[in-house]
């Protein structure tokens, strides 16, 4: 479903599947083009260049049709943390900086991807279901945080309370996400990628910078 999900407007002979991931991707830009509330089957449609009867077919509603995307992105970000957290060893300075990178990947970090979450984030209607969803991947990645954090801490004698800096490092995070999406002059993932850098930075000087992760010669 990931691969296809980025292809180009596909024939009218496509599997279920493909189809499927057709309509999503056609849900994640429309959200991102006019926001949660005013979604509608018709507008996924015409972006997909398909009839309206066809995504009825396919989902059956629009709150299912919403609930679907969301339980994409949900399980495209989690798969995209998990995997860079796997490839980063042991090292707990190269655990966090995975982690840090892998929210500004370039298949999870585009302007639509980011629209589609501040959709679900902002609109009070979707906030059940974006609990139902994206709670316990959530608590998830909360918690892998704060046991990066924790043995970071220890190993470098920073003393912190580690849920309290993985709380401020999700949180630049996540107002990065915003920034890049709500100012009026939007700065870069790069530069968002930076700021979140110097946070961490902050949190731990002896092995972070602005720059990224200071690693030992």
């Amino acid at each position: 479903m990931a691969n296809t999900l980025h292809q180009d407007r596909a024939p009218r002979t496509m599997s279920r599947e493909a189809r499927r991931a057709q309509l999503i991707a056609s849900t994640i830009e429309t959200l991102a083009a006019r926001g949660y509330s005013r979604v509608t089957l018709t507008e996924v449609a015409r972006a997909a260049g398909l009839s309206h009867g066809l995504v009825l077919f396919h989902f059956e509603s629009k709150e299912r049709l919403l609930a679907e995307t969301l339980t994409y992105l949900a399980e495209e970000y989690r798969q995209n943390w998990q995997a860079a957290l796997a490839a980063a060893g042991d090292d707990p300075a190269e655990q966090l900086n995975a982690l840090i990178n892998a929210d500004f990947n370039p298949a999870v970090c585009t302007p639509d991807r980011l629209a589609a979450w501040c959709s679900f984030w902002g609109e009070a209607q979707s906030r059940p279901l974006y609990q139902k969803t994206c709670g316990e991947k959530d608590d998830a990645y909360n918690l892998q945080l704060e046991g990066i954090c924790q043995r970071l801490s220890d190993a470098g004698g920073y003393g912190h309370d580690a849920r309290h800096i993985a709380r401020v490092i999700r949180v630049t995070i996540e107002g990065t996400w915003l920034d890049l999406m709500t100012m009026v002059t939007p700065y870069t993932p790069d530069e968002a990628l930076t700021t979140v850098r110097t946070c961490a930075s902050l949190c731990f000087p002896r092995h972070f910078s602005p720059q990224g992760l200071l690693r030992a010669d």
